[in-house]
């Protein structure tokens, strides 16, 4: 299963306390940018339909094989050259987002719409079986062993240096780790402008405050809705990218690993809430980093539920989100 610890988390690095402190904070605001991304999807979709999507997380998986497939094809290397790897990766972006859309049409077609009316147990039942046909699809069509991806990307930068009677120690960030974070922030802000200011946004914020009455208002809530997952299946596909281009090996399984980590950082956040999915991923990234390079890798994924936990009892609506009014 590829591995969600930082690179040399685990390893005690040489150097001081807060040249180490920097790399990791580093290293944890790449990881909880990828986990972010995926946690927008899901608030999204909870944002019209009040469900949560189980099955985000494989559409995560789907977007990453679909990347790994598309570079394999066309013999995409670091030797390639900057210009060329650029082109070449955003026509990868381009192709896995197409992809993934349509599973994320497919989901909403098949299993929430149907079961619209329906009790609300019903749809997350059907969300679980379509991310289990997404895993055993990929496992048997892609086999189980894991996929490596030579790195593509390569260099970075040197932020801080430190040399003393125990060696040197540099704080470097990596070109991957900055296109990660720059493509994240600039995601995020762009669909927040989406939801505030165009007329899908408003027609979203619609469905959320009433479908009825959208309808009645004459907006079409089931291409709304569709268009909603299709929006939060094309963010997984990209995060699916940055993740394969970063730690370089995937499997059939890591969707369900992300899925749960995004899970927890949209609730930490604020289910609902753009800023919120984000923030909350950033918790959660800097969480798992910051443990397992002072800790035990092996309880990273207890220090981020934990945290989870305190929030909810202590502030049960998240970080940035509202509290829910009942509507009578």
């Amino acid at each position: 299963m590829a591995p969600f610890a930082m690179n040399g988390a685990k390893s005690k690095m040489q150097g001081g306390l807060m040249e180490y402190f920097v790399q990791q904070l580093v290293n944890g605001v790449t990881l909880g940018s990828i986990y972010g991304l995926i946690a927008i999807g899901y608030t999204l979709v909870y944002g019209i339909v009040g469900m949560i999507n189980f099955a985000h997380g494989d559409i995560f998986m789907v977007g990453a094989f679909v990347a790994l497939i598309v570079i394999t094809a066309l013999g995409l290397t670091a030797s390639t050259g900057l210009g060329l790897s650029i082109l070449a990766l955003i026509l990868v972006l381009v192709i896995s987002m197409v992809v993934a859309s349509v599973y994320g049409w497919t989901v909403e077609r098949v299993a929430y719409r149907p079961l619209r009316g329906s009790f609300r147990l019903a749809p997350l039942i059907t969300a679980i079986g379509m991310s289990i046909v997404l895993q055993n699809f990929v496992q048997i069509s892609q086999g189980a062993r894991v996929k490596p991806l030579q790195p593509i990307i390569s260099g970075g930068h040197t932020l801080m240096r430190r040399v003393d009677a125990q060696g040197e120690f540099a704080v470097q960030i990596s070109n991957m780790q900055i296109f990660i974070i720059v493509i994240t922030f600039s995601l995020m802000v762009a669909f927040t402008l989406l939801i505030a200011k165009t007329p899908l946004g408003r027609a979203q914020r619609a469905c959320e405050q009433d479908t009825k009455m959208a309808a009645l208002s004459g907006i079409n809530v089931d291409h709304t809705i569709s268009l909603t997952f299709v929006l939060g299946a094309a963010l997984a596909a990209v995060a699916g990218l940055m993740f394969l281009l970063y730690y370089g090996v995937i499997d059939f399984f890591i969707g369900f690993v992300a899925g749960v980590k995004a899970f927890t950082a949209a609730v930490l956040g604020g289910i609902g809430s753009l800023p919120g999915a984000m923030l909350g991923g950033m918790v959660i990234g800097l969480i798992e980093t910051f443990w397992s390079a002072y800790f035990s890798i092996e309880y990273k994924d207890v220090a981020a539920f934990a945290m989870l936990a305190l929030v909810l009892i202590f502030l049960p609506q998240g970080l940035l989100g509202k509290p829910e009014v009942e509507k009578v």
